[in-house]
């Protein structure tokens, strides 16, 4: 009678800790934030305000999303923001942040990092339409822990950059 006592609050404490752990799982798609637009001071971009470097936050929210192999990532992108992804294992301190080049739409002239080792994803030049935000959904098919940084080179010297972690 006293194991079957404590037998069970074990089971229970079991069955609860094996239904929690599922909510932790890896799902197939994540949302990232990539930049955001400011709120305090009152911002209004109404009819077509395309911000400034001081009307927007350089940076990446969550900092690691985690999804299954196969899986997606949808970059909500604010602002003039350039989404540049290397493989896993790339660390911030590897990107070669003198190969640089210029937008092909200026103004503004501002450097874009072109460090092409390991880079598997590049998404659009940030200055082609700069007034509209947009997504850019990313596959990622293998495993592993994936760097992604904003190509804009104040905002990656800033540290604008995270992670995406794919499971098997």
């Amino acid at each position: 009678m006293g194991i079957r006592r404590h037998l069970v609050p074990a089971l229970i404490a079991l069955v609860i800790g094996l239904a929690s752990s599922n909510a932790f799982a890896a799902e197939a798609t994540a949302t990232v934030s990539f930049g955001q637009w400011m709120s305090s001071p009152p911002l209004d971009r109404f009819p077509n305000f395309q911000g400034s470097p001081t009307t927007n936050v350089h940076t990446i929210t969550p900092n690691m999303v985690t999804i299954k192999a196969g899986g997606s990532v949808n970059f909500i992108i604010s602002g003039l923001h350039n989404i540049v992804i290397y493989d896993d294992g790339t660390l911030p301190t590897d990107i070669n942040v003198a190969n640089i080049i210029f937008p092909t739409n200026p103004p503004p002239a501002v450097p874009l990092i072109n460090d092409p080792n390991r880079r598997i994803y590049r998404g659009l030049d940030p200055t082609a339409n700069p007034l509209q935000d947009r997504v850019e959904v990313v596959n990622f098919s293998e495993p592993g822990i994936y760097l992604v940084i904003c190509g804009v080179l104040p905002h990656f010297q800033e540290g604008m950059y995270g992670f995406v972690r794919v499971l098997p």
